[in-house]
């Protein structure tokens, strides 16, 4: 079973304005609210795919049950742990650019956190765990460490910065950063001279798989015996929120289902760059006509 790991879940609600004036009553002309965080939007992925994963992590009040009917019309399973505190509210305001202001999140007692690890700790080594996301401001900072610590199952972790270094002892399956987050995780400017270097890096301090998102210029693929490079697919870019979580999804789903590590790749470039085409989330038909034009190929030594 796959398990969507979404500890600070929101209703995201996008705002679209023609124009912008600080310090004054804007008004929007079209307004749209979605079930958010990292997590869902790789359930909703894996639901696309035909996967059935289950969501987990606390919700709370009016937002928290806006957010499982929501996820319950899509027809994606979750077991969260229900709280006394709202769920958070992030708010996207898309006008020349998109300026998002993001909640911290709710309090969640001791009590409410009790009751998530014993519901997690029932994972098992023929689970997978997607982690991802920030963890609400009540909690403590390691706390996907409590949650590692109390099972033994396979996990995929996204984390900003050098925390993600924390992680990589633990031997997750995969981990995603883009070359902004290495460059935040060494310390170091990463070019096309030692990105290869920083990638082994990970790799060797326990992180089984690593993609690095490149942009433009495409991805490359770690792992203990396999170095790739995706090129990058053409087309016309309409949405990158999700983009990595359906890498993310992708690859996971891949490995589940028998797929090598390579051809795992290539499905998550497919989905990554299928959402990225998209409005929202990627369908299964667009990621699988977009696999037909992934090109993996051998990158450096």
């Amino acid at each position: 079973m796959i398990y969507t790991l979404t500890l600070n879940p929101s209703i995201d609600y996008i705002m679209r304005l023609y124009e912008y004036k600080d310090g004054f009553t804007n008004r929007s002309y079209e307004e749209m609210k979605f079930p958010g965080g990292k997590g869902i939007m790789v359930s909703k992925l894996l639901k696309n795919l035909g996967e059935d994963p289950i969501n987990l992590g606390f919700i709370g009040g009016f937002t928290g049950e806006y957010i499982k009917s929501s996820l319950k019309d899509l027809g994606i399973k979750e077991n969260f742990t229900f709280i006394e505190d709202d769920s958070r509210i992030n708010v996207k305001l898309k006008y020349r650019s998109e300026t998002e202001i993001n909640a911290g999140g709710p309090f969640i007692s001791d009590e409410e956190v009790n009751e998530f690890l014993d519901n997690i700790s029932t994972l098992n080594s023929n689970d997978t765990l997607i982690i991802s996301g920030s963890i609400p401001k009540s909690l403590d900072d390691n706390f996907y460490k409590q949650i590692l610590d109390c099972n033994n199952v396979d996990f995929t972790i996204d984390v900003a910065g050098k925390e993600l270094l924390d992680y990589l002892s633990y031997n997750p399956i995969l981990v995603k950063p883009n070359i902004d987050e290495l460059e935040m995780i060494f310390g170091e400017k990463i070019d096309k001279s030692n990105l290869l270097h920083y990638a082994k890096r990970l790799n060797d301090l326990g992180a089984q798989s690593v993609i690095i998102s490149m942009g433009k210029d495409g991805s490359i693929f770690i792992s203990e015996d396999l170095i790739l490079k995706a090129e990058p697919i053409e087309g016309r870019l309409i949405n990158s929120v999700g983009a990595g979580d359906s890498m993310v999804g992708g690859f996971v789903y891949g490995l589940k289902n028998g797929l090598s590590k390579k051809e795992a790749y290539k499905l998550a470039v497919a989905c990554g760059t299928a959402t990225a085409f998209s409005e929202d989330i990627a369908k299964k038909e667009l990621i699988y006509e977009i696999l037909k034009r992934v090109e993996v190929n051998g990158y450096g030594n």
